[in-house]
């Protein structure tokens, strides 16, 4: 595990990117649940797991929580470049149908880097069938 006062060293990879992830953000973030990380350069996957923490009184999770998550996987994604986003500039989620009952993949691949931003695509689905929940699109500033 590295020094949580220091950041680990960018891009971060397979064998980074736990200690990227519990150094930069928030306790509340980390809530959420995410594990299984997985990423590659332009890409990050994770699961965000079903817990009631989460949902609804109709058992569905909540945008909020599906857009964080969203957009915590958005920056690993980011970070598989040497260099450090500043912060989410823009992000628009289309949900498709409610998320309940399954634990869900967030895949995110970025689309293009720019000088000052990039540019991603992010798909929820639930685990077991595959089917999408939320489709979003998402702007990083550098």
């Amino acid at each position: 595990m590295t020094d949580l006062h220091q950041p680990p060293g960018l891009p971060i990879s397979n064998e980074t990117v736990q200690d990227f992830y519990e150094w930069l953000f928030a306790p509340w973030v980390k809530e959420l649940g995410l594990r299984d990380f997985d990423v590659s350069p332009g890409r990050a996957l994770a699961t965000l797991p079903q817990d009631t923490r989460l949902q609804f009184a109709s058992g569905a999770v909540c945008g909020q929580a599906i857009m964080s998550a969203v957009d915590t996987v958005a920056v690993l994604a980011m970070a598989t470049t040497d260099r450090q986003p500043k912060g989410t500039v823009y992000q628009h989620t289309h949900f498709l149908r409610p998320a309940i009952s399954d634990d869900m993949r967030i895949e995110v691949q970025v689309l293009r880097f720019g000088k000052a931003s990039a540019f991603a695509e992010a798909k929820v689905s639930f685990v077991n069938s595959g089917e999408l929940v939320a489709h979003v699109s998402i702007e990083f500033a550098f």
